[in-house]
């Protein structure tokens, strides 16, 4: 995440949630995710692009990052 943070720093705020603590583990479960992926929401909490739990590609978070961004 903190590599995003330097590559996009004025377009995204990151944040890392523990999916182990009950809340975060239903959002996970209703993202579609078994345990933990990644996810990209709009300032109003609106889901634009995620990727669940071991197949997260980086080049995908970032070509996904620029089109939402530009």
């Amino acid at each position: 995440m903190g590599e995003l943070k330097q590559e996009f720093p004025e377009a995204i705020v990151a944040s890392n949630v523990d999916a182990t603590i009950p809340e975060n583990a239903q959002i996970c479960k209703d993202l579609g995710f078994s345990n933990h992926g990644l996810v990209v929401r709009s300032s109003k909490g609106e889901t634009l692009w995620k990727q669940a739990d071991h197949s997260v590609d980086m080049e995908q978070v970032r070509t996904a990052l620029r089109d939402l961004t530009d």
